[in-house]
């Protein structure tokens, strides 16, 4: 089993909590094929909306994935042709509360560069040890 972090922003985080799945770096496939059933998955928001909305950062939500299936589906674009066609991963989505990063900097290990913390989530989806994984599920609990 593999704990991830998903950096997506809260809008993005709520459509896939309602439709229950997930997308990584902009619906590319490559980083969900790296996902299996039951890995773990925090969702990091450093936004409220991608990608001009106001600044969170905080996790926004915990899901596990359902199967080993990647799927991509048509989203209509009113401003863009043809369509945006993101690829998806199923997940079951917890029920959390949203956990600020900032009081989680010191606890987190894979944040090596305290000065610089936000650089980490950067790169979209990541892997993270369990003993992370836990300290966020932990902030998270309702």
């Amino acid at each position: 089993m593999t704990y991830w972090i998903n950096t997506v922003s809260r809008g993005h985080v709520e459509r896939g909590v309602a439709g229950g799945f997930t997308q990584a770096n902009h619906g590319r496939p490559h980083p969900l094929r790296r996902m299996a059933e039951d890995d773990w998955i925090a969702f990091y928001s450093p936004k409220t909306d991608y990608p001009d909305g106001a600044p969170l950062q905080a996790f926004t939500a915990l899901g596990q994935v359902c199967d080993d299936e990647i799927f991509q589906v048509d989203v209509p674009q009113v401003d863009r042709e043809p369509a945006f066609q993101p690829w998806r991963r199923r997940v079951r989505y917890l029920d959390v509360i949203e956990a600020p990063v900032r009081p989680l900097i010191d606890e987190l290990g894979f944040i090596t560069d305290r000065s610089n913390w936000g650089v980490r989530f950067r790169s979209g989806l990541f892997a993270i040890d369990q003993r992370d994984f836990e300290v966020i599920r932990d902030a998270m609990a309702p």
